[in-house]
């Protein structure tokens, strides 16, 4: 009888008060996968502040892997497979948009020490959308066999809950406020629209006065578990996601499996993951992304349409074809490691 194939799941050392979506990934899969696969977790011994605690956790990543199992790096600290051995290593990313926030020299240091390099280094890539795989290609000029697309799965605690929408007065619910989460134009957007804005996140000052300037009634949530994020898309009529990049775009399949009608951007990844289930628009267009809104408000068979093909779309992202979809690329390459 064949020994159970080892896996051991690197992560990055965990921050008080940040949100952990790729460690909450990854758990669920080790969960659904614990009858077939012996896995053990390994996290970085120092945040990632600047080189030399890099350079800790290169080393330490180094000792901590072992011949025969499967090193696989979740997500963010891709740089720890510099000194591992190359036919053992998976890597996970997530997304390219640190690239997007540095200039001239230190984009190219970035580049290299996030992407170049620890591609080259590792057996395997996985990417969670194909938006995110051909910007690892453009930037590594690695070869399309080595990546494969493995989206992120919902949570089971997104179940669907229907409800009557509310035409007189709908409650959209906005996830995210950092920068790419667009909520500026969506301010723009909803002026004079009758509805309540639920934002989930910590709005910037500037947002917050053109949320005062425009008389939106809003209210704002933040540090909420996932049972609490849950409810409010219960208590939402239309989920807003138009961000301007995302790497995979989960607040889409969240609003799917909760049967809310979701708005979202036809740019990035968010068309591949929506499929034919949101309605898409333009995140640079505060007039597109009001038309779009209004669309959902006012036309009951196109939002309902699209409620129903959330059903289907969701499907796609179901824990089960997730973890099944890793379960196969490990067997690959334990076969390859003790080849």
């Amino acid at each position: 009888m064949r020994d159970r194939i080892k896996v051991i799941h690197f992560q990055r050392k965990p921050r008080p008060g940040f949100n952990f979506s790729i460690e909450s990934i990854f758990e669920n899969i080790r969960c659904r996968l614990t009858d077939k696969i012996d896995f053990s977790i390994k996290i970085c011994g120092r945040f990632n502040d600047g080189y030399f605690t890099k350079f800790w956790n290169v080393v330490e990543a180094a000792f901590r892997q072992e011949k025969n199992a499967i090193a696989h790096i979740t997500g963010e600290v891709h740089f720890i497979d510099l000194l591992m051995r190359k036919k053992n290593v998976l890597l996970t990313i997530h997304d390219c948009r640190f690239m997007q926030r540095k200039k001239g020299i230190e984009k190219k240091i970035m580049g290299w020490l996030y992407l170049t390099a620890p591609v080259n280094r590792s057996a395997y890539v996985t990417t969670v959308s194909e938006a995110t795989k051909q910007e690892v290609i453009a930037y590594t000029t690695c070869n399309p066999g080595k990546i494969t697309v493995i989206p992120v799965s919902v949570s089971p605690v997104f179940k669907p809950a229907p409800q009557v929408f509310n035409k007189n007065c709908p409650v959209i619910l906005q996830i995210g406020a950092a920068d790419n989460k667009n909520l500026s134009r969506l301010i723009e957007a909803i002026k004079d629209i009758p509805c309540r804005l639920v934002i989930v996140g910590n709005p910037k000052k500037h947002d917050l006065e053109k949320l005062d300037a425009c008389r939106i009634d809003f209210i704002i949530k933040h540090d909420l578990s996932r049972e609490e994020l849950y409810q409010e898309y219960v208590n939402c009529d239309i989920v807003s996601f138009a961000s301007t990049f995302e790497g995979f775009g989960m607040p889409i399949i969240e609003a799917n499996s909760v049967e809310r009608v979701v708005i979202t951007s036809n740019i990035s990844s968010m068309p591949e993951v929506a499929g034919n289930a949101a309605c898409l628009v333009d995140p640079y267009a505060a007039d597109d992304i009001r038309m779009g809104l209004l669309r959902i408000i006012n036309d009951d068979t196109y939002r309902e349409q699209l409620i129903s093909n959330g059903r289907a779309n969701r499907k796609r992202f179901s824990g089960e074809t997730v973890a099944d979809a890793y379960y196969k690329l490990y067997k690959k390459m334990s076969l390859e490691i003790t080849r």
